[in-house]
């Protein structure tokens, strides 16, 4: 992990970096003897961890805190307990360590550390994960599964008791109902702009009047639905 150090004791950052050298997983990038510079370096360079004092002039650890826009963990350094409460309201803060400093304890707010950034990692590739299978839809056709990718659907039309599905390289002709589909489709992506179509809103050509163009189709926009649409675009 990437760490940075903020305390006004000379003292006190020299003692952090030591016991920082004594862990590998962690790589200590620069220590600031006060908040306004450790901010001005974070403007430019991303860290996974800071050490920061509490108890430092003019500007204090807290609010350091409540100036981050996205902070990364931290854990607090200090010798007062009176502030464990305030700081533990935070998420990101890991620990709070007091001064003077253990190796032992200082250890585990390492591990506690760690493990977040293990979680953080976790979450992130579930998310991945996620988001390929949210891009995969099945449709049966003639008891057989097939597999469509999402972005790839254009236009679904309803047709009676069977809906077409459009897509970039194919048509699907299959047996449901429009309601049942657009259960199944991402808000992200697509839109029910008539009572016989779903759109994908990000294949719109064109707009005009009460009608919509995607590819060469001309699609309805019901007077109820414009609104919606109007501002989902909005958001693209």
């Amino acid at each position: 992990m990437k760490c940075i150090i903020i305390d006004d004791e000379k003292t006190a950052r020299v003692i952090l970096k030591t016991l920082c050298n004594e862990i590998k997983s962690l790589k200590v990038l620069e220590d600031f003897p006060n908040a306004i510079q450790a901010i001005k370096y974070l403007n430019k360079n991303q860290v996974d961890l800071i050490f920061l004092d509490i108890h430092m002039p003019d500007f204090n650890g807290l609010d350091f805190i409540r100036s981050l826009k996205n902070p990364p963990k931290i854990i607090l350094i200090t010798s007062d307990p009176n502030f464990a409460l305030e700081a533990f309201e935070y998420d990101f803060i890991i620990d709070y360590l007091l001064k003077p400093l253990e190796f032992n304890r200082f250890k585990k707010a390492i591990e506690k550390a760690s493990l977040k950034e293990l979680s953080a990692i976790s979450t992130k590739i579930n998310t991945s994960i996620n988001t390929e299978i949210e891009n995969d839809f099945y449709i049966s056709i003639d008891r057989r599964l097939i597999k469509i990718d999402l972005p790839s659907i254009y236009l679904i039309e309803a047709k009676g008791d069977y809906i077409k599905i459009k897509t970039e390289s194919k048509d699907y002709i299959v047996h449901s109902t429009l309601k049942k589909i657009e259960e199944k489709l991402p808000d992200a992506l697509f839109l029910k702009i008539h009572r016989s179509f779903i759109i994908n809103i990000k294949k719109i050509i064109d707009i005009e009047d009460n009608s919509v163009l995607i590819k060469k189709d001309v699609i309805p926009v019901s007077r109820s639905k414009r609104p919606e649409l109007m501002k989902r675009l909005d958001l693209l």
